[in-house]
């Protein structure tokens, strides 16, 4: 596609005419108010141009999308898809991840979006912040090439007791104390191959097996039993679901290089290294109003290289809107630090579609490290200024 796009760029120079730019983009404008299904429609009817770069619009707004403006669709984006009342995702405090709703819906084609926002954000070097434990990515792989008989189910990979303690660790532990009970399983439990889930309000019942209602969990049968149910969570439930994120990320994403990569190498590319080098990125910032070496910026680097991991973790989120690294290294980020010439009572801010922080000239470290330190730890990471 890129490559018919440049010979007719060719074509057009050679008979004089002026050459079209926007046939080597992906342009995606949508309306703020109306971001998901805007975003929707302009994917789903783009198809073919999936693989350009992409640059966004906002509808009534002047501006050229230098990145920020792709960086902030994927952000609001993301933190609209995965707040609690959309539904899309449940949020598992335990375990600090994101799994999939397995409410029933007639149309799942949102879900296809955020896995076409996953690959779109691999393909334009964008790291999203999304928690999803790894089996995740090692379904994504389920198998890592689209097969071409549409019939073949994707996305159900093989899973164990390991990967829903990832997700639910409670549950999970349940299920363990299950597999090691040393007293009569049937007697004490009394439970069949049979699980109760909660959709809309009203309980509903599923066999993990035809006639599971009427079979026993015994000491002889509880190990099929848990593997069952884990694979009925996993698996069996978002069946329809994650069907269409995995259809959605390979729309992009679709090559043999994945056949590849481990999952966790996958969920790298995704959402970054967690493997943070604090001075990598002090080499690697760039100035606007401050020169590395006035005494306010020697003050910062004094303080964020001295915090903790944890609070490392939070200066970044605050400041890019993630707190991992891109697979290229800190110097992917272009970070800058600019002066912001306002009142040293305030606190730093951050434009993070731009990895921008603006920094009052604080006059002593211990006021910058307490007024960073109040701004990081009170913060979700959007500073869209």
């Amino acid at each position: 596609m890129i490559s018919i796009a440049r010979q007719s760029l060719v074509d057009k120079v050679s008979r004089r005419q002026k050459p079209d730019m926007n046939m080597l983009f992906l342009n995606i404008k949508v309306r703020r108010l109306q971001l998901v299904s805007d975003s929707l429609d302009e994917l789903t009817r783009k198809q073919a141009d999936l693989k350009k770069k992409l640059k966004v619009t906002f509808v009534g707004e002047a501006g050229l999308d230098l990145g920020g403006l792709t960086k902030e669709w994927f952000l609001l984006l993301i933190r609209q898809i995965f707040h609690p009342d959309y539904g899309m995702f449940t949020y598992h405090k335990d375990s600090n991840f994101h799994w999939f709703s397995s409410f029933k819906c007639d149309n799942y084609s949102e879900f296809r979006l955020v896995g076409t926002l996953m690959g779109l954000a691999v393909y334009n070097s964008i790291t999203l912040d999304i928690r999803f434990p790894p089996c995740c990515y090692k379904k994504l792989l389920s198998p890592p090439i689209v097969p071409c008989d549409q019939n073949i189910p994707v996305g159900l990979a093989s899973v164990t007791l390991d990967d829903l303690y990832q997700i639910m660790p409670e549950l999970a532990h349940g299920l363990n104390e299950l597999l090691t009970y040393e007293g009569n399983v049937e007697e004490d439990f009394y439970s069949t191959f049979q699980v109760f889930q909660e959709e809309f309000g009203v309980i509903k019942s599923y066999n993990l097996k035809p006639g599971g209602d009427k079979i026993p969990v015994t000491n002889q049968n509880r190990k099929e039993y848990v593997q069952l149910y884990v694979d009925f969570l996993l698996n069996k439930t978002i069946h329809k679901q994650f069907s269409a994120f995995y259809y959605g990320f390979h729309s992009v994403c679709s090559s043999n290089a994945l056949m590849l990569l481990r999952p966790e190498e996958v969920e790298i590319l995704v959402c970054g290294s967690p493997e943070l080098d604090m001075h990598a990125l002090q080499k690697n910032t760039h100035y606007d109003g401050y020169q590395k070496t006035d005494l306010t910026v020697r003050y910062f680097w004094d303080v964020v290289l001295g915090f903790p991991l944890e609070l490392q973790k939070k200066f970044l989120h605050f400041a890019t809107g993630s707190d991992r690294v891109p697979v290229g290294g800190m110097v992917d980020l272009n970070f800058k630090i600019s002066k912001n010439e306002t009142s040293t009572n305030w606190l730093p801010t951050a434009h993070t579609c731009f990895n921008q922080l603006c920094l009052p000239p604080y006059k002593t470290k211990k006021e910058l490290k307490q007024k960073l330190t109040i701004a990081i730890s009170n913060s979700e990471g959007f500073g869209l200024q």
